[in-house]
């Protein structure tokens, strides 16, 4: 358990930095110099990843159960990650609507993604994996959608970006749902129990 909280006090913070510690990471950028700082950025990052997954692993081997989640509750989370990957997708596709309505789309999706599996798992590793994430991304959107109202941000969209978001966004939810979800993490979201 405590490499799953490191990696998360890492990932999480390495990504948070640039919000609510702007000026200690102007001062970094200053004395390592742009390049050293992107690569301490993508190290810290990457091992808080690693151990991320590996923490969460080893907790899965022997869970501290909090509560048991019916059979149901996976088809609900596999539901509610549809428009996590939606708006995943719209984070990278410029010029939609719902990037330009939703401001910060992939923190939209991250939220949905960690309800949907705070949901569906019960132990003590998902309320701290999925809780982790959920916060986060509760916090920075609010930090980002405020600093766009003050700087009077607009955004402005086209219905066939929208499209396209939308038909990628469908399609990786149904390739990661059937296939890959199983594959990578050992789970069949529609699967029986």
């Amino acid at each position: 358990m405590l490499a799953l909280i490191a990696g998360l006090v890492m990932f999480l913070g390495i990504h948070s930095v640039g919000l609510f510690v702007p000026r200690w990471r102007g001062q970094m950028i200053v004395r390592l110099g742009p390049l050293a700082w992107k690569g301490l950025y993508t190290v810290v990052a990457v091992l808080g990843l690693v151990l991320i997954v590996y923490g969460y692993g080893q907790a899965r081997l022997a869970p501290t159960w909090l509560w048991v989640p019916p059979v149901w509750t996976r088809h609900l989370a596999a539901l509610l990650t549809l428009p996590a990957f939606v708006l995943l997708v719209a984070a990278y596709v410029p010029g939609s609507h719902i990037k330009a309505r939703v401001g910060h789309p992939m923190l939209l999706g991250v939220k949905f993604w960690a309800i949907a599996h705070l949901i569906a798992n019960g132990t003590l590793a998902d309320l701290l994996l999925f809780g982790s994430f959920l916060a986060w991304a509760v916090a920075l959107f609010i930090v980002l959608r405020r600093r766009d109202r003050l700087a009077g941000m607009t955004r402005s969209g086209r219905a066939s970006r929208d499209v396209a978001v939308l038909v990628i966004g469908v399609v990786a939810w149904v390739a990661f749902a059937l296939w890959l979800h199983e594959m990578i993490i050992g789970v069949a979201p529609f699967g029986a129990a």
